[in-house]
């Protein structure tokens, strides 16, 4: 794949190669750094901004080439806008702006000069700037035969900061969550024919290096823990399911964890029910929920962090063979729960029954959440732009609210309720897996509501935003990683010990 950039931090100093990265505020405001190359340029940044009406406003660019009195091959202006009201946010998009802005070729080295005008930027806001460079620089061309001209080139960018010692501190924080966005977006980006269930719990069993303990569950054991309903969805395919259980034990012994459950299709057919042939091919990415598990269960290990979690993933492939379960079936679930089968495409649901169940009697967690690209029903409700969040509990509905508002992995709340919970019922069974076209997204969230028992949880409709999602500052690919930054900025500012001064979760 497209190699990403190597990071460094520096003093600022203007650079004798590559290019140069400055911001500009509003009017074309510049800090001290960038002054400095405005002064040896003659004057170049100011004169090009009023010849080309460059202002600065935010995520503008202006790029001249081989500019005066400097070294560098290219001299890149961005703007800020009012470099004063930026958020965190807007710092990570900005990295976005700058890395889609860079020139190609063998000259790819880059120097950024991390400062508005009124000074020298944070170490955290350096390494927002950082993460977003590194995320819009990735590209999935693995099966590429021919290979862009610049796929090899391994660009150094290099951020000149008032204190590196901080930035490389904040930045290797930023890094464990931007590799657990990567793994996350190369997991959706597989074709199914490379990353069947066996495979996919095959690089799961890779974040053992990282102290993450792994189970894999085989189908005899599945068996045995009579996840009957997921077993189901498996049945019609030669390739058997596996459920994966990983464990990070970074917080004290007697605090039960976090837990994140993921659904893991990773291809979906429909089954019986099957789906119409276009754009079947996008549901490779039916895995979505559970590489955002993995993805983030990536970010807690590697960044070390202080909490005990467990991510559970159930991975299963639909197909409609001889053996395939059909509608009108009836499984009975782990919890014992009977389910009508209506239609064998709203087959994630009863992966996530199980995996539930399963959740709740053997680690009683403090918090649960699910992750699922569960309905086409959220994507005619929100578009690709926020995923779906059902709870019934207002503080948790909030904290992830706001986790989503600064990390830009967005959640709209929707509603549950005893009336669309009816639409579930069945005339000869516990429940129905589907209450029909209507409320499609909310009757699958009051589905999995009755596998959740009085548990603290939470239901994340990703179907719009994990795959699929329009390009944006920051990404560019099929896969867009959703779910990793959001959920481990949740366990980071209400769950994670030590951070005594924020909102915290229940303690057990």
């Amino acid at each position: 794949m497209a190699k990403r950039p190597v990071i460094k931090f520096a003093p600022a100093d203007l650079p004798a190669a590559g290019t140069l990265v400055v911001f500009a505020g509003d009017g074309v405001a510049l800090g001290a750094a960038a002054e400095k190359a405005n002064a040896a340029s003659g004057g170049l940044i100011t004169a090009a901004a009023e010849a080309q009406g460059f202002k600065g406003k935010r995520f503008s660019t202006m790029s001249l080439v081989m500019p005066r009195g400097l070294d560098v091959a290219t001299l890149l202006v961005v703007g800020l806008g009012e470099a004063d009201k930026l958020t965190e946010l807007d710092h990570f998009k900005l990295g976005g702006i700058v890395a889609g802005a860079l020139p190609g070729g063998p000259n790819g080295d880059v120097t950024l000069f991390a400062e508005t005008p009124v000074g020298p930027l944070g170490a955290d806001r350096v390494a927002d700037i950082a993460l977003g460079i590194t995320l819009r620089s990735y590209a999935f061309d693995l099966y590429k035969s021919k290979k862009s001209d610049d796929a090899d080139l391994e660009r150094t960018v290099t951020l000149g900061v008032a204190d590196t010692a901080a930035a490389e501190a904040a930045w290797a924080v930023s890094q464990a969550v931007g590799d657990g966005v990567v793994l996350a977006r190369n997991l959706v980006n597989e074709p199914a024919n490379v990353l069947g269930p066996v495979e996919f719990a095959d690089r799961v069993s890779r974040l053992r290096d990282l102290g993450v303990e792994v189970k894999v569950m085989e189908p005899a054991e599945l068996e045995r823990l009579e996840m009957r309903a997921l077993l189901a969805v498996a049945q019609g395919s030669v390739r058997p399911a596996r459920v994966v259980v990983m464990e990070w034990k970074g917080g004290p012994g007697d605090v039960k964890p976090v837990a994140l459950v993921g659904k893991g299709v990773v291809f979906d057919t429909g089954g019986i029910s099957i789906k119409p042939a276009g754009g079947m091919e996008d549901m490779k990415g039916d895995m979505g929920g559970a590489a955002a598990v993995v993805g983030t269960m990536h970010a807690l290990a590697a960044r070390k962090a202080k909490v005990n979690a467990v991510g559970i993933i159930g991975l299963v492939e639909n197909m409609p063979d001889g053996n395939a379960q059909r509608p009108g079936d009836i499984v009975t679930a782990k919890s014992g729960t009977t389910i009508e089968v209506i239609n064998t495409d709203a087959e994630g649901r009863l992966v996530l029954a199980d995996l539930l169940t399963y959740t709740i009697e053997t680690f009683s967690p403090r918090v649960m959440i699910d992750l699922a690209t569960l309905t086409g029903a959220i994507i005619v409700a929100l578009g690709h732009y926020h995923a779906g969040l059902y709870t019934d509990d207002d503080t948790v509905a909030a904290q992830l609210s706001e986790a989503g508002a600064a990390t830009g992995d967005l959640v709209w709340r929707m509603p549950l309720g005893k009336d669309y919970d009816g639409m579930i019922d069945s005339k000869v069974a516990d429940v129905k897996n589907t209450g029909g076209r209507w409320a499609g997204s909310i009757t699958a969230a009051q589905f999995l509501k009755r596998f959740a028992g009085d548990s603290l949880w939470v239901h994340l409709d990703v179907a719009g935003t994990a795959m699929g999602a329009p390009s944006n500052e920051v990404s560019r690919t099929f896969g867009s990683g959703f779910g990793v930054r959001l959920l481990d900025r949740f366990v980071a500012d209400f769950y994670e010990e030590g951070a005594d001064s924020l909102p915290r979760g229940p303690a057990a």
